[in-house]
This record gives structure tokens, C-alpha cells and sequence, in this order.
């Protein structure tokens, strides 16, 4: 290593900015005047990359990392996943039907039924997603098309909705509430679960609505509007958005803290997706009080209301099981990442020490005279 520092004393005697005795007409110097910064003198500081330095350096990295990324890599695979596609794009699939006929504007649902067989019981909570591919969410026009004053509960957004909510800002001359084109597209699929058991008995698994939500976004950027607790009486003078069957307050009547603006599955729908390939959390299935597992191996029937058509744009529907760990969902990539570079950098650590070994041709000697 090596530092320098310097003295910040006049070179010349005087500054360059002063007049000269010629007089008021003398020309100023463009010279910059004489200080440390100015005529960069300050003292600096400068590493000097030895074989002494850098190749610890690679080493303790990839000692460090390798070991980093096997402990993620193996705390990732041992998450439990299951995934099953239900978009019905195959005439052998189930939601075949449904897929082809169902649109924006049909009237009556369409239900399917998928099959399906766990190899391995589900220990702890499972979570259940909903996974969309091909949508992107995270288009410009698409993502700045909401108003977050009207989604907090704002009366006079909720009237005079933001010019950023167009075309799905007015409908029939009313305001629309929820606005916007994120809001319009909400998934809106209905997923009921059920085991099979040895006797083929079908037993419903409780799904959990509510704690899907990021708290924050439940508690503080979404809030229904207020002055009345009813909410047809809220959301009097509004619309409902153009692709929804039911107005925002009747999303769940049965729990008003899960109706409205609050609605968990509505709030989870709005944080958009950063990628065309994505999940959104759906429910949550709790583990039981005793050892028995929260999803046993077996046979399951998933029974979909199929609301969501996204065939018009070559997208795929999936319901996803799902375990956690500490470190969250299923994603190998973080431990990939830390052994490859971990790796690297051992490797050129060792390469690096070959090299010095054998073409250091330093001779201490060699200033000595004969």
C-alpha cells in the first residue's frame, strides 16, 4: 500500500487571481488558484494489488461463498412444490370446455375438474398460488393506470376518478371504482381443493383467505371510503369495472374487513408483477394442531370456477402448492449464484498462485554488482 500528501503552500508567492502592478487594465490570470484541491494536491491514497493481497482476497471469497450457496441451495430443495397447468389448451384437458367457450361477456360459470396425486405429504403451512403466463403486468400504461387516492379511501378520487384510469375511468357516465386497467383485469378464478381418502370420500381443505396481503398495503394503502359502514351506500354513484360481474363491495358481504378497497385477494391482484411469468398468493392452507400432515399423500380434485379466459393472449393458468423455508419460496437460483461465483474466484485463486510460483522471476540477487 502506499499513501502520498502534500503541502499546500504557494508556489509562486502570490495567488493567481491577483491583479499584476500593471495596473486596473492588467489581464487576470486564468490560472486556477494555487490550493490543495485546486491543483490536486491533497493527500491520496492508493492500493497496490500484490499476489500477497489479491490471492487471499480470492480465496477467503470462495471459501466464504461456496459454503453460503450449498446452505441456500439445499434449504431450497427442500421445499415441497407441486404445480399443475389448468388452462385447458389440450382437448384431453378437463378445462378443454371451458377454456374454448368462456369469455369476458358470458353470463353463466364454467366449472372444471382437475385430478391430481401427491407423491409426498406437505408438512407445516402450505400456501396455495395462482401463477398467470404471458400477462404483462409490468407494462408502462398498465402499471400507471390506478389511482392510489381513490384506492385510500379519498371521496373526491372516488368521484372524479385520476385521467390516468382511461379508457377504464367512466362507464355508463359514472366513475368507476375500482379504476384503472389493473384493477379491470383482476383474476378472478374460484380454487376449492379436496382429498380423496382411501374409502374415495371427497374432504373439503380449508383454505384461509385472509392474511395473503402485505400488511401495509392492507392497513395503510388501502381503505374503504368513509362515513358510512355500509359500503353499497360508499360506493353510491359509482360503477363497477367493465370486466367485473359485481360491484367492489359485494367482493366478500359475508366479512367486512375483507370487503371493498380491503379485500385481500383484490390488494394482492394490484401489487403488479415485474416479469410476464408470475404467482400471486391465494390462500393459505394452516397446519394441523397434531403430527398429521397438512396435505397427506394421495389423491386430490381441484374443482375451478373458470372466470379468467386467457387464451386471446396465448397465456397459461396454474395452481401451485407450496412449502417455505426461512429464506422463503422454492428458488435455487440465489445458491447457483453464491457457488458459481465462489467457485470462480477460488479457481482463479489457485491459477493465480500456479502462475506466481512458477514465472516470478524476481532475483534479489540481481541488484547485487559482481
Amino acid at each position: 500500500m502506499m499513501a502520498s500528501s502534500y503541502n499546500a503552500k504557494e508556489e509562486d508567492g502570490h495567488h493567481s487571481g491577483a491583479t499584476s502592478h500593471g495596473g486596473a487594465g492588467a489581464v487576470k490570470s486564468k490560472k486556477p488558484d494555487n490550493t490543495a484541491f485546486k491543483q490536486q494536491r491533497l493527500p491520496a491514497w492508493q492500493p497496490i494489488l500484490t499476489a500477497g493481497t489479491v490471492l487471499p482476497a480470492f480465496f477467503v471469497i470462495g471459501l466464504i461463498f461456496i459454503p453460503i450457496g450449498i446452505g441456500l441451495f439445499v434449504s431450497s430443495n427442500n421445499i415441497k412444490e407441486f404445480e399443475i397447468d389448468y388452462t385447458g389448451v389440450d382437448i384431453t384437458s378437463p378445462c378443454y370446455s371451458c377454456a374454448k367457450n368462456f369469455s369476458w361477456n358470458s353470463t353463466t360459470p364454467c366449472v372444471c375438474n382437475m385430478s391430481f396425486t401427491l407423491e409426498q405429504p406437505f408438512e407445516s403451512n402450505v400456501f396455495m398460488y395462482y401463477g398467470l403466463s404471458n400477462f404483462y403486468q409490468n407494462h408502462r400504461r398498465y402499471v400507471k393506470s390506478r389511482d392510489d387516492s381513490q384506492l385510500n379511501g379519498d371521496r373526491s378520487a372516488l368521484t372524479n376518478p385520476s385521467k390516468e384510469c382511461e379508457p377504464y375511468r367512466t362507464s355508463d357516465g359514472l366513475p368507476i371504482a375500482p379504476c384503472g386497467a389493473i384493477a379491470n383485469s383482476l383474476f378472478n378464478d374460484t380454487l376449492e381443493l379436496y382429498h380423496i381418502d382411501s374409502n374415495g370420500t371427497s374432504n373439503a381443505i380449508p383454505l384461509v383467505k385472509k392474511g395473503i396481503a402485505w400488511w401495509t398495503d392492507k392497513h395503510v394503502k388501502f381503505r374503504n371510503p368513509g362515513g358510512n359502514n355500509n359500503l353499497s351506500v360508499a360506493f353510491h354513484g359509482t360503477n363497477k369495472p367493465v370486466n367485473w360481474r359485481k360491484p367492489v363491495y359485494e367482493l366478500d358481504p359475508s366479512d367486512s374487513e375483507n370487503n371493498g378497497f380491503i379485500n385481500e385477494d383484490f390488494i394482492v391482484w394490484m401489487r403488479t408483477a415485474a416479469l410476464p411469468t408470475f404467482r400471486k398468493l391465494y390462500r393459505i392452507i394452516q397446519k394441523k394442531p397434531n403430527t398429521t400432515p397438512t396435505l397427506p399423500s394421495g389423491k386430490y380434485n381441484l374443482i375451478i370456477t373458470y372466470n379468467y379466459p386467457v387464451l386471446s393472449f396465448d397465456g397459461r393458468k396454474r395452481m401451485i402448492l407450496s412449502t417455505i423455508s426461512w429464506m422463503g419460496g422454492k428458488n435455487p437460483f440465489l445458491g447457483i449464484a453464491y457457488i458459481t461465483v465462489g467457485s470462480i474466484c477460488f479457481f482463479l485463486g489457485v491459477v493465480l498462485l500456479i502462475i506466481h510460483h512458477k514465472y516470478d522471476t524476481r532475483n534479489n540477487s540481481a541488484d547485487i554488482p559482481n
